[in-house]
């Protein structure tokens, strides 16, 4: 297969749901990232021969393949297709494999995966409330499906995640995150989206971070789907809106083009877990993807693992024996959000750039999915 090398990212700032970004359309919000990309690139836009999204809630704003509205929204031309993945949480992380493949194949020298989630404009769970179920008799009498939530209990008591130890990681998240702020980590990848309405305003900074997080409040907080449980809202996701991209190239594309590499794809993998213990594939993606890339654990210098719930990393952690040092070093989705769809996109710009500033070589990226998926990516920046 022929070499896939990463050459730009961005993102927008992850906004809070009501927050800063609720007046942005989703369509709008994707736009700005692809012309972003696409400029910072320095490429003509006729030059992408397709595009690969992910979202998640695929209705009403966010519907009729929002990645080719967010295309033609960005004034590009129409020849360029475009299409929307679901895989969950994982859909920009899919859309980054897809893009990827096409690469690989010999089908595109050139391609954008990204992704958009405004759960402020459109609901979590809005594309499952139609008339009709999208879990029939028939499944349910083979798997007793429970939400995420209870999963996220499930996978806490299964690996002996206590709910102190999720609560000190999640406090840590915000600091992570904050200090990381602070001191400018994240300004080259974040693009700033105009919010002024004829104000000036414009957002630059992610929002759900909570300089001040301490585990005295974080550990009065009640469970949050179950009285009985330790999950709550602050040892999970908050609930976002944000977009992200990643234009990828075959490697002798950007020679011939004189852009410089900043990683190669090494590899990827999609696994499939328990669906009613849904948040398990993070643990079996990682040793799938370390196996096709012919490394071990320990080469890898930074993870980026979806901070759906702070079982779900403690889990992975656990039975890895990786090291949280060497993961989300700069916080996760527990401090600055989770925009479903955007996510994996959002996680990939974070790994690269963190890479790139630590001057590192390998990364990983790896999301657990609802229905019981797993997605994970390995990044080199040594490209030859």
């Amino acid at each position: 297969m022929r070499e896939v090398v990463i050459v730009e990212a961005v993102r927008t700032p992850i906004g809070r749901r009501n927050g800063k970004l609720k007046d942005v359309h989703p369509v709008v919000l994707g736009s700005l990232v692809l012309k972003e990309l696409v400029h910072r690139a320095g490429i003509e836009p006729e030059q992408v021969e397709d595009v690969v999204f992910g979202c998640v809630s695929q209705v009403g704003e966010q519907s009729l393949n929002v990645g080719r509205n967010a295309w033609l929204t960005a004034g590009f031309p129409v020849t360029t297709p475009a299409t929307t993945v679901d895989r969950q949480c994982g859909s920009s992380q899919q859309a980054l494999h897809f893009a990827a493949n096409l690469i690989q194949s010999g089908v595109c020298d050139i391609t954008i995966a990204g992704g958009v989630e405004s759960m402020s404009r459109v609901p979590m769970g809005s594309n499952a409330v139609s008339p009709g179920t999208p879990f029939p008799p028939e499944l349910m009498e083979l798997y007793d499906l429970v939400p995420q939530g209870i999963s996220a209990e499930l996978m806490a008591r299964k690996y002996g995640i206590s709910r102190q130890a999720m609560d000190e990681f999640s406090v840590e998240s915000h600091h992570r995150a904050h200090e990381a702020t602070e001191k400018g980590y994240f300004t080259s990848q974040i693009m700033p989206v105009d919010i002024s309405n004829g104000q000036h305003e414009v957002f630059a900074r992610d929002e759900g971070i909570r300089a001040t997080a301490s585990y005295e409040t974080t550990s009065a907080l009640q469970p949050a789907f179950n009285p009985q449980h330790s999950i709550t809202a602050g040892n999970s996701s908050q609930i976002s809106d944000g977009a992200a991209a990643v234009l990828l190239m075959s490697l002798e594309k950007a020679k011939q083009l004189g852009v410089k590499p900043r990683a190669r794809i090494r590899a990827q993998a999609v696994v499939g877990t328990d669906p009613v213990l849904m948040l398990e594939g993070p643990i079996p993606g990682t040793a799938a993807v370390l196996k096709r890339a012919g490394l071990d654990l320990k080469s890898i210098d930074l993870f980026e693992v979806n901070e759906a719930f702070a079982s779900v990393v403690l889990a992975w952690q656990k039975e890895t024996g990786a090291d949280l040092a060497k993961t989300n070093v700069n916080g996760g989705a527990i401090a600055v959000g989770h925009p479903l769809g955007a996510s994996g996109a959002i996680l990939m710009n974070r790994l690269l750039y963190e890479l790139e500033r630590r001057d590192l070589r390998y990364g990983l990226e790896t999301m657990c999915c609802g229905g019981g998926l797993g997605t994970a990516t390995i990044i080199d920046r040594e490209v030859e």
